[in-house]
């Protein structure tokens, strides 16, 4: 792997961390504060400014007003935008988003292309994803109750969904439902756009995480599909490719996610040394002094280095030799980054002492909503032992001295 940063990405991360500094985090404090609905005037704001730069939502394809760029590139890009809550929403590359720009991108037609994909890379609506279920396994797409039966022209949708992040103000969900129950598991279930003003499609409640509900994209909400009615022209895709798409989903975001999460640690990070080098614990004696503390402090930075450099790889891998091709170090990026994230927000929290618990800085924030990364898109258990499956059958039959 070439470590180089081509001249093109180096300037595009500058310009990015340039924006951020000056025009987002002053913004954080109302972002705390006040519910995310309430900051969209001057967050389409910064978002018009950030088009007028031609910074605008840059993983996505340029023929629908994306810049384009490439696993890698992104990935550094997303590290760069991971430094504030309000960073991948203010350049239009946001999960829920992102991802289901990528099937529209591979899978729809050009009608549904015209309909929901331009208007979504252009910022103009927002979307979800529909997968997760109250009394399914997550970490098992395959197993889903909520079906979708086809009735003449159309399919009927039955089905309770939650963690569907950012419907409060959708224009569409991206639901999976089973079509094909007699299939085998890996071909039974489809993938449909529904609009979130169809009838049937019912947004009970943006469920609270850890005391706090969120709003509009900041949200994860429970959905009843009740009698869901939609036209057979919004299967995307074909039926029974639901797995196979939401794996091409999920490859490429576990990259975003890790990136972003390198981000929130660079931020948390420096936020810990600047605390250590300012908290008086003794006349004329900082925090800093204290050897434990500088064990801390190494250790993260090794860490930070580590996780980063795994993923980077993992990103190259995917663009150079396929998603298949990288399976290890998908997996592997997965859990150690979001493990990574854990240590260093829980390290810099008990730096920062009570002040890490209060609102007053960004780390309680994102100690409430971080956790759970080690949670979606994969357990880091069900990772972990899937990795060792697949390595382990390498030595299959294998004399080894």
């Amino acid at each position: 792997m070439d470590f180089t940063v081509s001249e093109k990405a180096q300037t595009i991360v500058e310009m990015i961390n340039e924006f951020v500094g000056k025009e987002l985090v002053p913004l954080e404090p109302e972002f705390s504060k006040r519910p995310f609905v309430e900051l969209l005037p001057v967050l389409q704001e910064k978002r018009r400014m950030v088009k007028q730069m031609e910074l605008w939502a840059p993983p996505h394809p340029p023929e629908y007003g994306g810049m384009g760029l490439d696993l890698v590139e992104f990935a550094l890009v997303s590290e760069a935008l991971g430094g504030t809550p309000l960073g991948h929403y203010v350049f239009g590359c946001q999960a829920p988003d992102a991802g289901n720009i990528e099937i529209l991108h591979l899978y729809g037609t050009e009608e549904q292309k015209e309909k929901y994909l331009r208007p979504l890379v252009n910022g103009d609506i927002r979307s979800c994803f529909s997968m997760t279920e109250v009394d399914m396994p997550g970490s098992n797409p395959v197993m889903l109750d909520t079906a979708a039966v086809k009735d003449g022209d159309h399919y009927v949708i039955n089905g309770h969904k939650w963690y569907t992040s950012s419907a409060d103000g959708a224009r569409f969900a991206i639901v999976m439902a089973v079509t094909n129950p007699e299939a085998p598991p890996y071909l039974r279930a489809s993938m449909f756009i529904v609009p979130t003003d169809t009838s049937g499609f019912n947004l009970v409640r943006n469920i609270s995480i850890m005391g706090h509900e969120g709003s509009d994209w900041a949200s994860h909400a429970e959905i009843l599909y009740q009698s869901c009615r939609v036209p057979k022209e919004n299967l995307l895709g074909g039926e029974g490719q639901g797995f196979v798409m939401a794996q091409e989903r999920l490859g490429p975001g576990r990259i975003h996610h890790c990136m972003r999460w390198i981000g929130i640690c660079n931020r948390v990070f420096a936020l810990m040394c600047s605390r250590a080098q300012k908290r008086v614990i003794a006349p004329d004696r900082m925090l800093s002094s204290r050897q434990i503390v500088q064990a801390w402090i190494a250790e993260c930075a090794a860490d930070i280095q580590a996780a980063r450099l795994m993923v980077l790889h993992a990103a190259w891998k995917m663009q150079s030799l396929g998603t298949k091709a990288a399976r290890h170090e998908i997996s592997m990026i997965k859990f150690f980054a979001a493990n990574v994230l854990q240590k260093v927000l829980d390290r810099a929290l008990q730096v920062h002492g009570g002040l890490g618990m209060s609102d007053d800085t960004l780390i309680s924030f994102y100690y409430r909503m971080e956790r759970a990364a080690r949670i979606y898109d994969g357990v880091d258990e069900v990772h972990k032992v899937s990795l060792a499956r697949r390595i382990l059958s390498e030595y299959e039959g294998k004399t080894v001295r």
